[in-house]
């Protein structure tokens, strides 16, 4: 069979069988533990947050540790294949730089963080932190669907990805866990945790290492490294000490260290980024009632890379140093922040904070001098409480920020209304704002865009609206939604290459305004039996007003979901998934505008427990991409020949980003 066409009816028919284990908004994840630990869920107000912005109508979705280890994901970004709403590819595998589309979004539209810290590279907005987090990690995603500056700043305009890492116990136990797959890849991680007394701890790390696989679908014979691969080591230790009954201090420590390939399909000998990373917390947590809670944070994040990149000189092929090992480009981005919560009458209470981040960095490759920006912001948003109506919640906020070069303030409303389990309404309207990051500011290098000092900041209108619900009958409990989104973007900053006095380009703000608009369906069944499946649909049409063409690296339409078999009463279990990717376009040099969707890709998983009932110690397999497909990770692209580069004509060649290949994984896990 051709699995590369196939049929409409064919896809519907295995959407239908499809799933991703539900987790509706608001419910609380625990951990993937399989001996009956109970993971304390912290009450601080920042932890808690995306779950209380859901009750107020705001749109999320949670991935749990159960599913990431059920799919052998190993990076974060396999860990979010399910989201409903969310496009995501890694641009060659695990631990690259990804495009994402969050209903109809761009990349740099999706704020990351990690227990709340703030992960984004303001140097490049488009440069994810997935080359730094291991999925081995992860207690849980939350996905909040929507605008979200008014807590979360620039960056959260489509909105964002918050990974939450290992939590506490008060009882002692622990993981380790190893896994190869057939790409020579292989990965090491464990986490220790428990409490003795008032203090709590949790310890974690990994290793992760792959030779890679060829990323280009075409190349030059020039290009001698030809394997992208990775080897990257992380761990992370949390402590929680009670200071009184109410009174809490959080600490949080993370370091990493990551060599990572960074090829391209003509003349590297070597290129390479070595990432170090380190991101630290603390947090003082007050609980005391529900008159008053409040948080006060401060946090770190350095993150630097020292770069290497060796050519082969044509035609002889001798290496030409073009960076020597150690050029530097990297960034600094510590801050703190503070929100109360107060509830001094019946039927509201309010939320009042303040946030802080100063960044400064440079890149000595892509030449962007040091720069700095600090950021002030002011919040405050009032929403009822229960006391008015247990069915209806409603808040209001707003948000003025104050950086170096602009001034914006931003407002955010949302609401939801339970009519009856069968059947609820929410809402989330407002603003929001992305500032231009430091390349489209300061970027001086002459092989590419040159910054625009002048660049305003972006600023959108943007709308989420659902209907949804839920039913349980005999032995299976239903679920489904409907959302509406539309989102739009006033001077939308996009790179031009019309302007004689910049051949290589430089960035503008759109004179036109840009539209997203498009609307999502998700359904959900759990049976008593242990199996469960879903499937969701997404049109996201991402437009310039007045145009009738798609904006270029935004699918059009994507559907997904799994099906998955775990009883509770047996020792094994399986999953399988399913993603199809519809009309997706890109620009490439010379090869004009071509489209590199309308694809699907199916994953197969299973598992079982040697020590039954137990279930202690824990085989895996899975297979990624079971039926091989080559496909296209960010669109076709061009290069100059080798024949071209030595004759001058500058003759081009299309390629494209491979995705991942058939890849078997087999996993062994211990559970203590």
């Amino acid at each position: 069979m051709n699995f590369a066409k196939v049929s409409h009816a064919a896809l519907a028919a295995a959407l239908a069988l499809a799933w991703c284990t539900p987790v509706f908004a608001g419910e609380r994840a625990d951990g993937d533990g399989e001996d009956g630990a109970i993971v304390v869920t912290g009450q601080s107000l920042e932890e808690t947050l995306p779950q209380e912005l859901s009750r107020y109508g705001n749109d999320m979705v949670v991935v749990e540790g159960r599913q990431i280890r059920d799919s052998g994901a190993v990076d974060v970004v396999k860990a979010l294949d399910s989201v409903p709403g969310l496009y995501i590819r890694g641009r060659n595998g695990p631990f690259t730089y990804v495009d994402v589309s969050l209903q109809g979004s761009r990349t740099q539209d999706v704020l990351w963080t990690m227990d709340g810290i703030r992960l984004n590279n303001r140097l490049y907005g488009s440069t994810s932190p997935n080359d730094t987090l291991p999925a081995s990690m992860i207690e849980r995603i939350e996905v909040l669907r929507g605008g979200e500056s008014l807590f979360y700043g620039t960056q959260a305009s489509a909105g964002i990805i918050n990974v939450v890492t290992r939590g506490f116990t008060d009882d002692f136990n622990g993981q380790v866990n190893a896994s190869v797959d057939s790409w020579g890849g292989t990965s090491f991680d464990g986490y220790l945790r428990g409490a003795a007394g008032g203090h709590r701890f949790v310890a974690y790390a990994s290793r992760n290492r792959s030779e890679g696989y060829m990323p280009y679908s075409a190349y030059q014979p020039s290009l001698t490294d030809r394997r992208l691969g990775y080897d990257l080591w992380s761990a992370g230790l949390k402590y929680q000490y009670d200071l009184a009954p109410d009174l809490a201090l959080n600490l949080q420590y993370q370091h990493t260290e990551a060599k990572l390939d960074n090829l391209s399909p003509t003349r590297i000998r070597e290129s390479r980024n070595d990432r170090n990373e380190e991101i630290a917390s603390a947090r003082l947590d007050y609980t005391g009632s529900d008159t008053l809670q409040f948080f006060l944070k401060g946090y770190f994040h350095d993150w630097k890379t020292a770069y290497i990149q060796i050519r082969n000189s044509l035609p002889d092929h001798d290496p030409q140093v073009i960076y020597p090992a150690g050029t530097f480009w990297g960034y600094r981005d510590w801050g703190g922040s503070a929100v109360v919560k107060l509830h001094p009458h019946r039927g509201l209470e309010y939320l009042l904070g303040y946030d802080f981040q100063n960044f400064s960095g440079r890149d000595d490759v892509l030449l962007i001098a040091p720069t700095s920006e600090q950021v002030h912001a002011v919040i405050a948003q009032i929403r009822t409480t229960d006391e008015i109506s247990s069915k209806g919640r409603i808040a209001a906020g707003l948000r003025h920020n104050r950086t170096d070069g602009a001034r914006k303030t931003i407002w955010n409303v949302s609401g939801r209304y339970d009519f009856a389990e069968a059947l609820y309404v929410e809402a989330n309207g407002g603003t929001s704002f992305v500032l231009p990051d430091a390349s489209q500011l300061y970027g001086n290098d002459p092989c590419c865009e040159t910054g625009n000092p002048n660049l305003k900041p972006e600023h959108s209108v943007n709308l989420n609206a659902s209907l949804g619900g839920a039913a349980t009958l005999p032995g299976v409990r239903f679920g489904w939604k409907a959302t509406y989104f539309n989102r739009s973007i006033t001077d939308l900053i996009d790179s031009t290459y019309d302007d004689p006095a910049y051949p290589n380009g430089t960035y503008i703000n759109v004179r036109d305004k840009v539209r997203s608009q498009g609307a999502e369906a998700e359904v959900t069944a759990q049976l008593e039996s242990g199996w469960s499946l879903a499937a969701s649909f997404t049109h996201a049409r991402v437009r310039n007003e007045g145009s009738s063409v798609q904006r270029d690296r935004n699918p059009a339409q994507y559907a997904k979901g799994t099906l998955a078999y775990s009883p509770e009463d047996r020792p094994f279990g399986a999953n399988l998934a399913v993603n199809w990717i519809g009309d997706v376009w890109s620009t490439a040099s010379g090869f004009g505008r071509m489209n590199y969707g309308n694809y699907v890709l199916v994953d197969l998983g299973g598992h079982f427990y040697v020590d039954g009932e137990a279930r202690r110690n824990r085989f895996g397999i899975n297979v990624e991409n079971l039926f091989d497909k080559a496909y296209a990770t960010r669109g076709y692209a061009s290069a100059v020949t080798d024949a071209g580069a030595l004759d001058g004509s500058n003759s081009r060649f299309l390629y494209f980003n491979r995705g991942v290949p058939r890849t078997l994984r087999v996993s062994y896990g211990l559970s203590f």
